[in-house]
């Protein structure tokens, strides 16, 4: 429990915001990807999985990013995750353009939520925002990558 507290600790208001965001709504988030995977022409092999799967597998980076974010979730976790989920992947036929378009989709559907919610509605918000948007980012970016090194291993 004092190691929560201490994480907790690390977050900045406009942080702490976020995770309860996200919490919240994860699965509005994770529909909103969908509908938006269900239109995008650069996602043939999303489209032949079953709705509910493309789903279950949006919700499931956004829980790992709000874990992420909260400092939850460990780098080597992460790191192992990402490359079995590149791993994964690879196997079921995507291509990389595929994988990366993905999260970028899911990426653009947070920023979409955190605009929508005014979560930065002032300078001081803005200027902790750009703490959140590093890690945002580097969540992101590091996911991409390990996935990456997952479909070539």
């Amino acid at each position: 429990m004092e190691r929560m507290a201490e994480k907790e600790s690390y977050l900045s208001p406009v942080s702490k915001k976020l995770v309860e965001m996200i919490e919240k709504d994860a699965k509005n988030l994770a529909s909103a990807y969908l509908q938006e995977v269900k239109k995008h022409p650069n996602l043939p092999t999303y489209h032949s999985l079953p709705e509910k799967e493309v789903y279950e597998r949006a919700y499931q980076v956004y829980s790992q990013l709000e874990r992420w974010i909260s400092y939850e979730l460990e780098s080597e976790k992460m790191r192992e995750h990402w490359i079995e989920l590149g791993r994964q992947r690879r196997l079921e036929g995507f291509s990389l353009p595929e994988i990366f378009l993905s999260l970028c989709l899911e990426r653009k559907q947070l920023w979409n939520k955190i605009q929508a919610e005014g979560l930065l509605d002032n300078a001081l918000d803005l200027y902790q925002a750009l703490e959140l948007y590093n890690r945002i980012v580097t969540f992101f970016d590091r996911a991409l990558y390990y996935a990456i090194i997952g479909y070539y291993s």
